[in-house]
C-alpha cells in the first residue's frame, strides 16, 4: 500500500490532469476524471487476475520470466525517471471545458488505453500475491482494489486542494526534484524486490 501511495502522489499525467481539471473546471469535473481513470483500472485488473492466474496456473518458468521482465521494466521507469526534469509544469491556460460525463470517459480511455498502466499491474502485482491456498484471480482482485483504494484517496485529495497544492507546488522549487527521487526510490525498491 505504501508503494501505491508513493506513486500516486508522485506527480504524473493523470494527477496532473486531475489537478488541471480542478483549477480551471471545478472539484466536481477533478472528481469526474478521478472516477474514470479508477474504473479503468479495474479492466486492467481484470485482465490481469485471468490472463496472469492461467501463466502461474500452466507454467511457473512463464511466470518467473514475467516477473523478471517486470523487474526490467521497473528499472527502466526508474532510469526514464532520472534522465527527465524535475520540474512540475501544471498548464491551466490550455485545458478545453468538458462536461462530467467527457472528463469521466476520458480519464477512463487515458487509463485502458495506456499500456503503461497495464505492464506495469504486469510488474507489480505477481511480486505481491500473499496466499498459496486462495484463489490467484480472488489475490489479483484484492491487489487491484486496495491499488484503487488507495489511489482514489489520493487522487480525490488532489482534486479536492488543488489550490494548496499548486501554491505549495509553486513555492517550493525543490518539491519536483523530491517526487522524482521518490519515484526512484520506489521503482528500483519493487523490482528488487521482485528478483528477491
Amino acid at each position: 500500500m505504501s508503494a501505491t501511495a508513493a506513486l500516486a502522489i508522485s506527480p504524473g499525467p493523470d494527477n496532473i490532469y486531475v489537478l488541471v481539471q480542478s483549477l480551471t473546471n471545478s472539484k466536481i469535473h477533478a472528481l469526474a476524471t478521478v472516477a474514470g481513470l479508477m474504473t479503468g483500472c479495474i479492466i486492467h485488473t481484470t485482465l490481469l487476475a485471468f490472463g496472469v492466474s492461467a501463466i502461474i496456473r500452466d507454467n511457473d518458468n512463464v511466470f518467473l520470466g514475467v516477473k523478471i521482465l517486470g523487474a526490467i521494466y521497473l528499472l527502466y521507469l526508474a532510469y526514464k525517471v532520472f534522465k527527465s526534469d524535475s520540474e512540475i509544469y501544471i498548464d491551466t491556460e490550455n485545458a478545453p471545458q468538458k462536461s462530467l460525463k467527457q472528463l469521466f470517459v476520458q480519464g477512463f480511455f487515458m487509463n485502458v488505453l495506456n499500456p503503461k498502466v497495464t505492464i506495469f499491474f504486469l510488474a507489480f502485482f505477481p511480486a505481491f500475491l500473499f496466499s498459496d491456498t486462495l484463489s490467484t484471480v480472488i489475490q489479483f482482485y484484492v491487489l487491484g482494489g486496495l491499488f484503487i483504494v488507495v489511489s482514489f484517496i489520493i487522487f480525490s485529495s488532489i482534486a479536492l486542494l488543488a489550490n494548496t497544492i499548486k501554491s505549495s507546488l509553486l513555492k517550493n522549487k525543490s518539491s519536483g526534484l523530491v517526487f522524482k527521487w521518490l519515484q526512484i526510490i520506489v521503482f528500483v525498491g519493487i523490482a528488487i524486490f521482485i528478483l528477491l
